[in-house]
């Protein structure tokens, strides 16, 4: 378990880094990348793994091995379906010790038509996830050698699900809204950080799968709430739990007062959020540096010979992703895949392609999908524009 907790740690720190490039509304998930880039970092030569290994948060030399017990211990997560999935040309010699090393898994082959494969990646990223994710998003090229992909799917129920209605939104009505009431201010938290203040509403799921709600201040940027978020996952940030605030504005879109009455009564928490859908689809070849990549399409820096002896590049390298926060609960999935190019020797022409990615919560705000045991963000994002109200299904 020692491993897996670096891991995680290694995990969350790539999904700080992450949101500190978020702009605007998206989701992501940095636990779909970073086993791929583990088992990359295995293969890697020069300086293409020392990069991985800086991007990776952890040794080149145990990556592959954090990233078998990683891919072990999501399996065992209770809402959470994970799967790992290799294809190659017939052609292509692996090094066998690479392959090996790999989790058990789909090793599939590509056939050289285009159309083809495409259809049979597809329908992979569609069954694991069970049809949210119809598509592998990476590119085919006749070049194309390996493809190397994770997916992810999370599920979990509310263990007190919310009413719909209508919300404001930035000062305008019409979102669809939802609003509960609950014993206890467990879930609340209110963090300081040096930008400013951020409310946090955990809503627990019933399967141990949790998402926090985090509201910053209006000036704060995504990464900068986000990082908030994480910051007390990890202990860096101890935040004022909700039994403990000061009465009156405690935070971001959070009041507190007292109640009375002629009997004993119990703490409470209303949550007045909305609901919302996202769908991302990212270039992980757009930021490379994030990811370790700067160096991994130019074989001069060495190429991957612990994968094969033949010179290959990260040709293609992409995640889509979707979720939907609802009244009854949260659902997520991920799709992530690396394409693998033969590149030849340097500047023979070889085209290079790449796809190109009360509290009352009011305005745009973040979330983390957590499991609540390790504390790992499976899922991050960043809501500006929630789902609109229906007008026939919240009338009456």
């Amino acid at each position: 378990m020692q491993g897996t907790n670096a891991a995680i740690r290694a995990v969350n720190g790539l999904t700080g880094r992450w949101a500190g490039a978020v702009e605007g509304s998206t989701v992501f998930s940095a636990v779909g990348v970073w086993p791929l880039l583990a088992l990359l970092a295995d293969g890697a030569a020069d300086l293409t793994r020392e990069e991985l290994a800086e991007a990776l948060g952890a040794p080149a030399d145990r990556a592959a091995e954090a990233a078998r017990e990683l891919l072990g211990f999501l399996e065992a997560v209770d809402g959470l379906d994970s799967a790992l999935g290799l294809w190659m040309r017939a052609t292509l010699q692996p090094r066998p010790e690479w392959v090996a090393g790999l989790p058990p898994g789909a090793h599939g082959v590509l056939g050289g038509d285009l159309g083809a494969d495409r259809k049979t990646l597809d329908a992979w990223a569609a069954e694991r996830t069970g049809g949210l994710v119809e598509a592998m998003p990476v590119e085919l090229t006749p070049l194309t050698e390996l493809v190397l992909a994770s997916a992810l799917v999370l599920r979990t129920t509310w263990e007190e699900p919310f009413e719909g209605g209508y919300a404001y939104w930035l000062g305008a009505f019409g979102r669809a809204g939802l609003s509960r009431t609950t014993e206890g201010l467990e879930g609340l938290a209110v963090a300081r950080t040096p930008s400013g203040k951020v409310t946090r509403v955990v809503v627990r799921g019933d399967n141990g799968l949790d998402v926090h709600l985090l509201l910053g201040e209006e000036e704060m940027a995504p990464g900068q709430v986000l990082g908030a978020g994480l910051d007390c996952l990890s202990g860096a940030l101890a935040p004022t739990a909700g039994g403990r605030l000061k009465q009156g504005a405690a935070g971001p879109g959070l009041h507190v007062s007292e109640r009375r009455g002629a009997r004993p009564v119990s703490s409470q928490l209303t949550l007045d959020t909305v609901e919302f859908a996202l769908n991302a689809r990212h270039d992980l070849l757009a930021r490379p540096e994030l990811f370790g990549l700067s160096c991994a399409d130019d074989p001069a820096w060495g190429g991957f010979p612990g994968i094969s002896a033949e010179p290959l590049g990260v040709g293609s390298a992409g995640q889509s992703v979707t979720a939907r926060f609802s009244a009854e609960g949260f659902r997520a999935a991920a799709v992530t895949a690396v394409g693998m190019a033969w590149l030849g020797a340097p500047g023979d022409g070889l085209p290079y392609t790449a796809t190109t990615a009360y509290v009352r919560i009011d305005r745009p705000f973040g979330f983390l999908a957590v499991h609540r045991e390790t504390r790992l963000a499976l899922v991050a994002g960043w809501v500006t524009d929630p789902r609109p109200g229906d007008e026939d299904e919240f009338s009456g």
